[in-house]
């Protein structure tokens, strides 16, 4: 029951996602051929209202659901990490045609296809967590 409010608001990510067009192949595609707009314009409202609630967050001080003070900390600016960081995800996103949250809006769309890249993405994730003190941050 205590994460039933997780369950609706991921459902509910879900269908936006589905309605919008962002989790369509053709879409992603369209995107990174320079060829449509409308997946520039789901990320960059995504990335406008993110800093509008960060802000909000910050300045009014608001605190999570057990009363404790939401604290996001500074990032440090790292050219490289962001630029590989945003490499590899953006390859994998080319080659897959879904990044993360539409992954598995399109695994309950019935797409089986996408349980390969679910599994590829765990195991990267997997294999990060065993390299990542080794890596510079």
């Amino acid at each position: 029951m205590k994460y039933l409010k997780f369950l609706a608001i991921g459902t509910l990510f879900g269908i936006v996602m589905a309605k919008s067009g962002a989790i369509s192949w053709y879409r992603i595609q369209e995107m990174f051929h320079f060829q449509s707009f409308h997946m520039y314009g789901i990320i960059g409202s995504a990335v406008v209202l993110g800093v509008i609630l960060t802000q909000v967050i910050k300045r009014r001080k608001l605190r999570d659901l057990s009363g404790h003070p939401i604290v996001i900390p500074d990032k440090k600016l790292s050219l490289w990490r962001y630029l590989l960081g945003g490499t590899i995800f953006g390859t994998g996103w080319a080659l897959t045609g879904a990044c993360p949250g539409p992954m598995f809006v399109l695994l309950g769309q019935g797409y089986l296809p996408l349980l390969v890249v679910i599994a590829s993405a765990a195991l990267g994730t997997f294999l990060y967590g065993l390299v990542k003190h080794k890596l510079p941050h």
